[in-house]
């Protein structure tokens, strides 16, 4: 059995039985040396404070597509993912073609994943069209940076035909850089991460910058896709704002969570962002306006719910 047909198996079980009546919520996040790691970790402790009756666990995984399956067969009850992974998977489409998951639902966006691509200095790699021929790490296997590199790559004539690819999860990618396994990999990831802050102090890194026409083809390949800018300084010896391509990453569950779940996660998300922010500082985009702009899917009724009690204008393309 396929991966997927075994989610859609899964997600019919998952609809015939009470899945969200166990007071262990488990949330699906990514490796740990990103970003969605931390911010599950944090959100797992405003649950384990703020919402009664009920305790949360971060749980490491392969990040956004298989997130979205968990999601699917009930075996993960909230899940990080990057917006166009959760719009495919809403939609059955890409990654997810004929294995819709229309059971996904919004509680709220995080904040922006950049796409950065690294290399280091001396690798004679300046530009994307540098990657012909050689060896990249694209992201894990179900990640979402692995959907967002085929989607650079493939915009702009660039196939795995025309590269080693190599799969490896975010620290997996810097070690092998700095051991000379690899020329360069993908991280869509917020900013700073972890991995790249550690290759950074012991190598000299590049983060490569695509030029106007290779964004513009990225981001006509993918609506998700935004242009915004990796702060000069986020990482030692890149010292110069670079151009990059930016994703939303959103918070889902299932419809089949209860509304009033759905409701108090949210609004203890929101009432204690603080303590969120203080784990990461990804966090400081977690607003109610960023959801309202940035997810791409239907908000869950608990999430509306919060959102207009605070005088929220929830527009139709959010409403389930």
């Amino acid at each position: 059995m396929s991966f997927f047909k075994a989610l859609a198996a899964g997600a019919l079980v998952a609809v015939a039985t009470p899945a969200f009546a166990q007071e262990q919520l488990s949330i699906a996040t990514g490796g740990t040396g990103g970003v969605y790691y931390p911010m599950g970790g944090g959100l797992a402790e405003i649950i384990n404070a703020q919402v009664e009756g009920y305790s949360a666990t971060a749980e490491v995984t392969g990040a956004s597509v298989e997130n979205m399956g968990l999601i699917a067969t009930g075996d993960a009850d909230l899940a990080i993912a990057l917006a166009d992974t959760v719009a495919q998977a809403y939609a059955g489409t890409g990654r997810f073609e004929g294995q819709q998951l229309p059971m996904v639902r919004g509680l709220a966006s995080l904040y922006a994943n950049m796409v950065q691509i690294v290399t280091l200095d001396g690798s004679g790699i300046t530009s994307l069209d540098d990657l012909r021929g050689k060896r990249v790490s694209i992201g894990a296997p179900g990640s979402g940076t692995e959907v967002n590199a085929a989607a650079i790559l493939s915009a702009n004539g660039i196939s795995y035909d025309d590269i080693e690819e190599q799969r490896l999860n975010f620290n997996e990618t810097a070690d092998a850089l700095a051991n000379g396994d690899i020329d360069a990999g993908f991280w869509s990831v917020g900013a700073p991460t972890s991995s790249i802050l550690n290759l950074s102090t012991t190598n000299n890194i590049v983060i490569l910058e695509l030029t106007d026409a290779q964004l513009e083809a990225a981001r006509a390949a993918d609506a998700t896709f935004a242009v915004t800018t990796l702060a000069g300084g986020t990482y030692t010896g890149v010292d110069a704002d670079i151009t990059v391509l930016g994703i939303p990453n959103v918070l889902v569950v299932s419809e089949e969570m209860s509304d009033d779940l759905a409701y108090a996660i949210t609004r203890a998300m929101f009432e204690n962002i603080a303590d969120l922010q203080a784990v990461h500082p990804a966090a400081n985009e977690t607003t109610v306006e960023f959801t309202i702009a940035a997810t791409p899917v239907p908000l869950h009724p608990g999430a509306i719910r919060y959102y207009e009690e605070i005088g929220t204008m929830i527009p139709d393309a959010l409403r389930p």
